[in-house]
């Protein structure tokens, strides 16, 4: 008889009694208080807030580009906050994918070489069935000599969307990945993010304020003043409207 214990799921990341402190004296903020969540392999979140409510300052935190005042932050089975500088990066370069508002690219690079970037950094070589599929996925395979001057803001984020899945990292942090895009854009990078989850099982967490976007998500984990109030799970656009409008009565207007 297997007398081996079923083993729970490792989330992809989460945050233990996470605080986060910027200042000191009568300049203290205190962006995120005593917050824990967790981030489920395989699934695609959003974390959704006021402007204030620690929404960013929560990602960033999550995924070691800004340090923790105190409690714990961990990708898969590594607490992130206890690692150095050399050990944080190669965490970072090797387990998880960036998509930000500005898409980052590099100008004089070609879409191709922004995608292999951080693999080439690490001197790795990519998996080219999988960036195959990833360049197929995010459908640019006519672009990918083109720079970012040449690319419309829409291909742009789908390069920065590519190079995120290039690696394929442990988790996707998107920090509102449809800012600069038009309705049109920003519902195919979202489409194509859904698609990243459902048919490469990607993880992503994204932070935005946009409803619509966050219904594409499957969870969505709200935060106001620091602290997570509330989450829904299968979101509707009318749904998050209605939970937004509770916790800031403007978002109905926004």
């Amino acid at each position: 008889m297997n007398s081996t214990a079923p083993q729970l799921a490792i989330p992809a990341a989460r945050a233990l009694n996470l605080t986060k402190v910027y200042g000191a004296g009568e300049t203290t903020v205190t962006a995120l208080r005593d917050v824990t969540v967790e981030f489920e392999r395989g699934h695609f979140s959003a974390i959704m807030g006021p402007s204030g409510s620690g929404k960013s300052t929560l990602m960033h935190c999550r995924a070691g580009l800004d340090s923790v005042t105190s409690g714990s932050a961990f990708i898969g089975e590594v607490e992130i906050n206890g690692l150095n500088d050399l050990a944080l990066t190669k965490l970072r370069r090797e387990a998880v994918g960036f998509i930000f508002q500005s898409f980052n690219l590099i100008p004089t690079l070609t879409a191709l070489e922004n995608i292999t970037l951080p693999m080439d950094i690490a001197g790795r070589k990519p998996d080219q069935a999988w960036l195959d599929a990833v360049i197929d996925a995010v459908a640019l395979r006519d672009r990918l000599r083109h720079k970012p001057s040449e690319l419309s803001g829409g291909q742009q984020q789908r390069v920065a969307c590519a190079r995120a899945l290039a690696s394929r990292p442990a988790i996707v942090f998107a920090d509102e990945p449809t800012g600069n895009l038009d309705s049109r854009s920003g519902s195919e990078v979202l489409g194509l993010l859904k698609n990243a989850v459902q048919e490469m099982g990607q993880t992503i967490v994204m932070v935005t304020h946009d409803p619509a976007a966050a219904a594409y998500a499957e969870r969505v984990v709200f935060l106001a003043d620091g602290v997570i109030v509330d989450e829904l799970r299968a979101p509707t656009q009318g749904s998050i409207l209605e939970r937004m409008t509770r916790l800031d009565p403007g978002s109905a207007r926004a």
